[in-house]
């Protein structure tokens, strides 16, 4: 089998040789030791006007496979969440649309389907409380009707305008209560996006987590789980610990998931957390095979599947961290998943090519290329269109 060519930052290249697929396969019955969801990007038309500004001009046949490619693996789908660009080139429109046929695929398919629920379809930069809770509340109401699970997004407008912690619980507690099912809260932190300083009221996470458990304290039956993104394991752990029976802890870091996910499996915690990571689109059969190995009785297998991921991972949601994006729908590309390796509003300008050749060189260590010959045949030609072939 034939090397893969890397290019390094200095531009000089070197080749290491192409590993085989990894040989999974998918589960014949449902995923039964953690909850998985993998958070989706968008696909855009190669022919459209994928420019920075421009409203999202969605291939609705690649980005929908590409849901059902996931449930085939046995993970759900949390759609509509800022990997697929929310606030980054995912309109207001797109947004709905993308909710609409993301649920109906989910029950097509017999899948689980969270979706994003913001305020971010309002244009107005700086909106009072009252309009925040309202914004939130038909975004909510459309994805009740759409069928699809609810996920609280952190609001840029809320973050904007909320004065201390009461007004985070005032809020909340207004949406809360109008919601018909259980909810997952987001607290997404500022490497993922910087406008979200302060939230919950505080810019040190002990602080803010005790305003996010008095929210789900006083909200009873109304919240099923907590994302957590602040790429802190420690944070997780100990807002885990303290959760109330029947609240899951969904994993968003994306750094440190391998431990949090195998908890006291494998000997990290005395409990674990559930996922819900954008990187688990980017290694979705490696993950469903992690998981069959826990639901196997299996922590060494599990470790080494998933474990040799989480460096990828790492270059994937590299400092400035937003910009994961271009690295998800890189591999996606790389992967066959779509037809080129376009994103919505320019997007996959915001890597660099030696960025790009360290994700091929990780991808390739871990197992997650799924057709290696297409990737290196991909890889390849987009050097040597850039001028950086041997």
């Amino acid at each position: 089998m034939a090397g893969l060519t890397l290019l390094a930052a200095d531009g000089s290249l070197s080749e290491v040789p192409l590993n085989a697929a990894g040989a999974y396969a998918r589960p014949t019955a449902p995923l039964r030791s953690r909850v998985a969801y993998a958070a989706a990007h968008v696909v855009p038309r190669v022919s459209a006007d994928n420019t920075p500004g421009q409203p999202a001009d969605i291939d609705w046949d690649s980005t929908l496979a590409f849901r059902r490619n996931v449930y085939s693996w046995g993970l759900g789908v949390a759609d509509a969440m800022d990997t697929a660009q929310r606030n980054m080139g995912l309109d207001a429109a797109a947004t709905r649309e993308l909710i609409s046929r993301s649920a109906e695929v989910a029950r097509e398919e017999g899948g689980s389907v969270v979706v994003g629920v913001n305020t971010d379809h309002v244009l107005d930069s700086r909106i009072s409380l009252d309009q925040v809770i309202d914004a939130y509340k038909e975004q909510l109401h459309f994805t009740e009707e759409q069928g699809a699970g609810p996920v609280l997004m952190a609001s840029r407008h809320l973050a904007r305008v909320a004065q201390d912690a009461a007004d985070y619980r005032r809020v909340y507690r207004a949406v809360l209560e109008t919601a018909t099912t259980p909810v997952v809260l987001h607290w997404l932190g500022t490497a993922f996006d910087p406008e979200l300083a302060g939230y919950f009221g505080a810019d040190d996470w002990q602080t803010a987590s005790q305003v996010l458990l008095e929210i789900i304290g006083e909200n009873p039956g109304k919240v099923a789980g907590v994302k957590m993104s602040l790429l802190n394991a420690e944070s997780e752990i100990s807002v885990r610990a303290q959760l109330p029976e029947g609240v899951r802890m969904f994993t968003g870091d994306d750094f440190n998931y391998v431990g949090l996910i195998g908890g006291d499996t494998v000997g990290q915690g005395d409990s674990h957390s559930d996922a819900l990571l954008g990187a688990f689109a980017a290694i979705t059969p490696v993950a469903s095979a992690a998981i069959q190995a826990l639901d196997a009785g299996d922590p060494a297998r599990y470790l080494e599947i998933l474990g040799p991921t989480e460096e990828l991972s790492r270059q994937v949601f590299a400092a400035p961290t937003f910009y994961y994006k271009t690295g998800v729908a890189f591999l996606s590309w790389l992967n066959g998943h779509q037809p080129a390796f376009q994103m919505v509003g320019g997007l996959h300008s915001a890597r660099s090519l030696p960025h790009l050749s360290r994700i091929v060189e990780l991808a390739n260590a871990s197992l997650a290329l799924e057709n290696p010959e297409l990737a290196r045949e991909r890889w390849h030609g987009m050097l040597r269109v850039n001028g950086a072939d041997a």
